[in-house]
């Protein structure tokens, strides 16, 4: 037994054994019991574990020691549990030879405690010092732990700093303007005079950051990095030796240059029958039957022209050299629209001796879905989705440095890295097929422009802007004036018919005052400038002769609407569009649920699957002024957001794998073009907005005003 007890209960025990001793000789009494020295265990110095023999333990500062100490418990033993001190000692051999020696006891501890000993701050430093510990538990000793089968503890006090580290790179001399480039990578080897160093702990001003350790102590180290903006650098490093302590910090500051161009690049903007592809930069390509130049381009992209491949064995481009060195860091992209991907197809590729280097493009859906893909030796990146007649930028990036490929599509990169090994490019390099066993396959139908390869990383902001659309402005109506039941586009474009119902409010005169004229009441401004659009919830509408946007490419529309709260009793649309047989967009207010919804039909199809994404606000707006509303559509991402008051949030952001085009025109106060007209908006709008191309967050926050929004890709 063991545990606490109260003096009763133990004077109960003894009288219990005693009468038990007397009915059976021969049984010893507990007390009487042989004690068990106590145990020492789980050695510290400082946070490191005891060094012994050859092994040393290196501290910055004299250490705390610690050592845990327990006591068997006898059989049968009845009592309070013993309590426990530490005797601690050490010692070494001082400038003359002399040895020294400290100790210290510990207070008496339960067991099962750590007791520690702070050893004393005069200790010489740069010497062996030795330790160990013993317990006792009242009764005995325990053995010095640095009794076999144990040794004694070694440790070594460094009071001295490292010196700072010499930084160096052949690629990027330090104060030097202009060296280097974007996406270079460039090496820095760093060095401390100190002999005891064991790493360096780095960080560049980018955030990238870590810790190297020379081969030796004490000798240098290398890493590679490469900058990503043209924006100075400064590399911090310290030096850190074997007991902990650190140098000052080293800064080395260099200014990168801007990232090379690419080293091999066809625009594919040629005149029709040509027979070669200029190059702005590597060697013009031959051109098959199959290639058809002056096909057309992605909008919002400075493209002039495409090639259109018509997948047979005569649709290809090819050169007699590499387009670049693929056993190093490089980067290939394109912009493309499959006409199919019902089967596999190849953007570009390049030859070797005895087959493919690398290859981007397409693999077909059979029993899955198409998916792009980028391939390296045997690596392989899957990712995005595919859409026939769907322009996508593809771009595939190996880094040496990392091991990793990467796919990226639309400036997005999809699918999970992989880890791949270089292949050395060493034959020709392939736009629209990829050489097999049996000769050249995987036939590209569709278009291809701007074939670029880089010997360099392509950089996150490189890789936004290649693959970037930049949104064009379709048309914007304030409604500060009307014509014959017409008010006009701001630009010049297509005017907005007015119904019956309709009509334009502009700035009221409130400039009479009660106290002078009794009759005086105060009217409210227009929502936005100088006129808005009111609905009379019965007739009213708007309506352009036209489709105003492209539902199946990105878009972006944004509108100011209010609805008196009072008004808000039933579901009423702000903007709609029609297919044939439903609208392919509704926005309207819902007031079950208090919420402007946006729902887009899957299908041009009656009754077909609905995406709802929804926003709570006041029907009049946070302020009683209205509340500014955006729809965006990104093909790309195949996504569609609700925007109110400027933000989105994950309820009002939904998937929509495939957006198809409504030809109807744009109907502003009304829905049911295909079932008949309902959903009447008694209310008022302002500033409508019309993009080709998928705003992003920081620019939506500029819609709903008379200027325009600042667009960049």
């Amino acid at each position: 037994m063991s545990g606490r007890f109260s003096k009763r209960a133990l004077l109960l025990g003894s009288c219990l054994v005693a009468v038990v001793g007397a009915a059976v000789p021969g049984t010893a009494n507990a007390a009487e019991q042989e004690n068990l020295p106590p145990v020492v265990q789980d050695l510290k110095t400082g946070s490191k574990d005891c060094a012994t023999g050859d092994t040393q333990a290196y501290v910055s500062s004299p250490p705390v020691l610690a050592a845990r100490l327990t006591d068997p418990v006898e059989d049968d033993r009845i009592g309070y549990p013993d309590q426990l001190s530490a005797e601690f000692e050490i010692w070494w051999s001082d400038a003359t030879g002399a040895e020294q020696r400290r100790s210290f006891t510990t207070s008496p501890m339960y067991q099962d405690s750590i007791h520690r000993f702070q050893v004393p701050s005069d200790i010489p430093a740069d010497t062996d010092i030795f330790w160990h510990v013993r317990a006792n538990d009242g009764k005995a000793n325990s053995a010095w732990s640095s009794e076999a089968p144990g040794a004694a503890c070694r440790f070594m006090h460094d009071d001295q700093n490292p010196a700072a580290p010499v930084v160096s790179s052949p690629e990027y001399p330090e104060e030097t303007l202009r060296v280097g480039g974007v996406g270079v990578y460039g090496s820095f080897t760093m060095d401390s005079p100190s002999p005891d160093v064991v790493d360096y702990v780095y960080s560049f001003i980018d955030g990238t950051h870590g810790t190297v350790r020379p081969v030796e102590p004490g000798g240098p180290a290398t890493i590679r990095f490469a900058p990503l903006s043209t924006a100075p650098q400064t590399l911090r490093v310290q030096a850190r030796d074997r007991s902990g302590r650190t140098s000052w910090p080293a800064d080395y500051t260099f200014f990168p240059k801007a990232p090379s161009a690419p080293v091999s690049r066809w625009r594919l903007a040629d005149e029709a029958g040509s027979t070669t592809a200029a190059a702005d930069a590597g060697q013009a390509a031959r051109v098959g039957r199959g290639v058809t130049f002056g096909g057309p381009v992605p909008s919002g992209t400075p493209l002039t022209s495409t090639a259109v491949l018509d997948g047979s064995g005569h649709g290809y481009l090819t050169t007699d050299a590499a387009a670049v060195d693929s056993g190093r860091t490089f980067g290939v992209g394109a912009w493309v629209r499959p006409a199919e991907t019902g089967r596999d197809m190849t953007v570009l590729s390049q030859d070797t001796a005895s087959g493919t280097a690398y290859a981007l493009g397409l693999d077909g859906a059979q029993d899955a879905t198409a998916t792009w893909t980028f391939t390296l030796g045997g690596a392989k990146v899957s990712g995005g989705a595919p859409e026939a007649g769907e322009w996508a930028y593809l771009l595939g990036i190996y880094d040496t440095e990392t091991g990793y490929a990467q796919l990226f599509v639309n400036g997005h990169e999809v699918g999970t890295k992989a880890t791949a090994a270089p292949v050395a490019a060493d034959g020709a390099f392939q736009i629209g097929r990829i050489r097999g066993t049996n000769g050249y396959r995987q036939r590209w139908h569709g278009e291809i422009g701007d074939v670029r390869t880089y010997d360099r990383l392509v950089v996150p902001q490189e890789v936004t802007e290649l693959g970037g659309r930049r949104p064009a402005l379709l048309g914007h109506w304030s409604f500060s004036t009307a014509s014959d039941g017409i008010t006009p586009e701001n630009n010049g474009g297509s005017p907005l018919r007015l119904g019956p119902g309709a009509s334009i409010y502009g700035t009221p005169d409130n400039s009479c005052h009660v106290d002078i004229d009794p009759d005086c009441t105060w009217k409210p401004y227009p929502l936005v400038g100088e006129g808005h659009l009111a609905l009379d919830g019965e007739t009213g509408h708007a309506v352009l002769d036209a489709p105003v946007v492209d539902t199946g490419d990105s878009f972006t529309l944004g509108v100011v609407v209010s609805i008196q709260d009072a008004d808000a009793t039933r579901p009423m649309t702000v903007l709609s569009q029609a297919g044939e047989h439903t609208d392919v967009f509704k926005l309207r207010y819902e007031p079950s649920t208090y919420a402007w919804q946006l729902i887009m039909p899957e299908r041009d199809e009656a009754g077909a699957p609905e995406t709802v994404v929804s926003q709570i606000t006041m029907p009049s707006g946070s302020s009683g002024n209205g509340t500014p509303l955006a729809i965006v559509y990104d093909d790309a991402t195949d996504t569609v957001k609700l925007y109110a008051d400027g933000y989105t949030n994950a309820g009002a952001t939904a998937h929509l794998r495939n957006g198809w085009t409504g030809t109807g025109p744009l109907q502003v106060g009304r829905a049911g073009a295909a079932e008949g007209w309902v959903e009447y908006l008694k209310g008022d709008v302002d500033e409508i907005q019309a993009f080709a191309g998928a705003l992003g967050d920081d620019e939506i926050i500029g819609l709903g005003h008379e200027t325009d929004p600042c667009l960049c890709v």
